[in-house]
């Protein structure tokens, strides 16, 4: 079977933004409240970081309950595995996420400065500096046959996407404009040439986007 290269629950603004500039310890989304951006998914009862019963049901709940489903292994940039540019200062560095990072797969951390792999609990980090095409390919062999999640950043997401590598896209769309930031694109009409679109509101006010290869 094909394994997929897949970007799910990915989340912009309706101008097309995913995340804010001057990235920060304590902001990790910089000057985006990444609250608006997953409200959606926060509020349903499939969210993994849910700490009290409950939550929502239906379309938004579905999409948060696919994430993991057929997984391998994830790709991410560097500044979705933390605030540190340049050479790493030392090890002190282990991601946002904590002992227990929310993969529970190999993730391939792409940077300019290689280091020795992280493993934190069932996830094991390589921190790669290949081409996307070598990046991939190394995902797809840890991934085991399962398919392969192109996490973000908005830089990864558009590098992968500039390569012709990307089979699927899931990206919500909130109501409201952030203005500047890291932009995705300025209309999903872009990606059109190569993939189909369903676009399908939710009840909850965000807007699903589901791009297929064509």
């Amino acid at each position: 079977m094909t394994q997929l290269l897949r970007v799910q629950n990915f989340n912009v603004s309706s101008d097309g933004i995913g995340a804010g500039e001057d990235q920060t310890l304590e902001r990790p989304f910089g000057h985006v409240d990444p609250g608006q951006l997953f409200a959606w998914a926060g509020a349903t009862a499939s969210w993994p970081m849910r700490t009290e019963p409950g939550g929502s049901r239906g379309l938004d709940d579905y999409l948060t309950r696919d994430y993991p489903r057929n997984i391998g292994a994830e790709i991410m940039g560097r500044n979705k595995f933390g605030p540190v540019r340049g050479p790493w200062q030392g090890d002190e560095w282990r991601g946002w996420w904590g002992d227990e990072p929310p993969f529970h797969t190999p993730v391939f951390v792409l940077t300019h400065h290689e280091r020795p792999p992280l493993t934190l609990s069932d996830t094991t980090f390589h921190f790669v500096s290949g081409d996307p095409a070598t990046v991939l390919a190394q995902a797809r062999e840890a991934a085991q046959g399962k398919d392969v999640r192109l996490g973000g950043g908005v830089s990864t997401i558009r590098q992968f996407l500039d390569a012709d590598l990307v089979d699927t896209l899931h990206v919500t769309v909130s109501p409201f404009k952030l203005g500047h930031g890291l932009r995705l694109w300025d209309s999903p009409d872009e990606l059109l040439d190569r993939f189909h679109m369903d676009v399908v509101p939710s009840p909850s006010g965000v807007t699903h986007h589901l791009f297929w290869r064509k």
